[in-house]
């Protein structure tokens, strides 16, 4: 008898376990309905990196104090992300209604349903092209990167069957790319590295070059059932804390070459996203000035709160604290909400938050054809 009794109890935890992990995987497929984000898939650079390098023997990290000194569900410890908090990918994911952030692929822990609410492969010294930030030793460039989806895909596809995954895929998830900036700053600008590729190639050589891999690539994400696109261009690089010390600059000076090469590339890639989306039936790619919103806050900076635009709240090295990257020994402001720059190449949490607040509620200057809540409740 009391063998029975403990078949049945053991039956019964067992139905238990497998309503409770199927409620789970609904949940998150169910996610998309009312509002509400189902999946984001991250792919880029630095500026959006959850912790990806984490995992990576590379000399591009942000594991390190005080990077996520204001990141609250890491308690102020570092995650890997490069800034004092959140991404502007966790601020879009989060005000979307997105339950959980997206998870670094390489996170031993990215495993099972949390896959469902999204992954980030992005990676610190990231690019479009291959040869990018070898500098770094590491990193994982774009093609890279979507071989990595490719893998999560066929692993959506097991969680929930391939009818529900290609939904998930297609109608709930929305797919951000922020990459291009390593390309020109730990590429084609850097002499020692880059030297045959300049030789070789104009700056529009080298910007048709990005741009006809960057194709191919989210042509490759098309193919794996990606149909919601957030594609941001290139901000004003020659502006950072970095480039304006070794430069020597005036607080309200920028480089230009740099500045003019994203500019170059900037305008390619709006019209490679009307052609996207005239040619790949049923996708959907917004386009967003990041260039221009960037440049904004640097530009009117005291108009939005800040105290500076030029220095980076931690660093060190040169007027701007612009050489030596943010680390345990660097100067550190007190006011980091008060400055548009985290360190010599990142923004803070506070300029991060205003850039996504004007993707999220969509003035045509910075975010076209449509912004990006209107994206996530688009019905494909």
């Amino acid at each position: 008898m009391a063998s029975k009794a403990a078949h049945l109890f053991s039956s019964f935890v067992a139905t238990l376990v497998f309503m409770i992990a199927f409620a789970v995987v609904n949940a998150a497929v169910d996610s998309g309905k009312a509002g509400a984000l189902g999946a984001s898939y991250i792919f880029g650079d630095s500026l959006v990196d959850a912790g990806n390098n984490n995992f990576l023997p590379t000399l591009s990290k942000a594991n390190i104090k005080p990077n996520g000194i204001d990141f609250k569900q890491s308690g102020g410890q570092p995650t890997g992300r490069y800034t004092n908090g959140r991404t502007i990918g966790d601020i879009i994911g989060e005000e979307l209604g997105q339950p959980r952030y997206a998870v670094p692929f390489l996170d031993p822990n990215t495993t099972g349903d949390a896959i469902l609410y999204g992954v980030n492969y992005a990676s610190g010294g990231g690019g479009i092209m291959n040869a990018t930030g070898r500098i770094f030793v590491n990193r994982l460039s774009m093609d890279i990167q979507i071989d990595y989806f490719n893998i999560t895909r066929k692993q959506i596809d097991k969680l929930l069957g391939p009818s529900k995954a290609k939904e998930h895929v297609m109608k709930k998830s929305i797919f951000s790319i922020t990459i291009g900036s390593n390309d020109f700053l730990n590429n084609y600008l850097l002499p020692v590295l880059s030297i045959g590729a300049r030789v070789t190639q104009t700056p529009d050589s080298f910007v048709d070059d990005l741009l006809s891999h960057l194709t191919s690539q989210l042509t490759r994400l098309y193919q794996l059932d990606a149909r919601k696109f957030i594609l941001g261009n290139v901000g004003p690089i020659g502006c950072i804390p970095y480039q304006r010390t070794i430069n020597q600059l005036k607080e309200d000076e920028c480089v230009a070459l740099p500045n003019q090469l994203a500019l170059r590339y900037n305008a390619k890639l709006k019209d490679l996203v009307a052609q996207l989306n005239d040619n790949l039936p049923g996708a959907t790619f917004v386009h967003a000035n990041v260039y221009d919103l960037v440049l904004e806050l640097i530009t009117n900076y005291d108009k939005y709160g800040f105290k500076s635009a030029s220095k980076a709240c931690c660093g060190n090295g040169g007027q701007y604290a612009g050489i030596i990257p943010c680390g345990p020994t660097s100067s550190l402001c007190t006011d980091r909400d008060k400055h548009v720059f985290w360190d010599p190449y990142h923004p803070s949490e506070a300029a991060n938050i205003l850039i996504a607040k004007q993707l999220l509620q969509g003035d045509p200057k910075y975010v076209t054809p449509m912004n990006l809540r209107e994206l996530r409740d688009l019905n494909l």
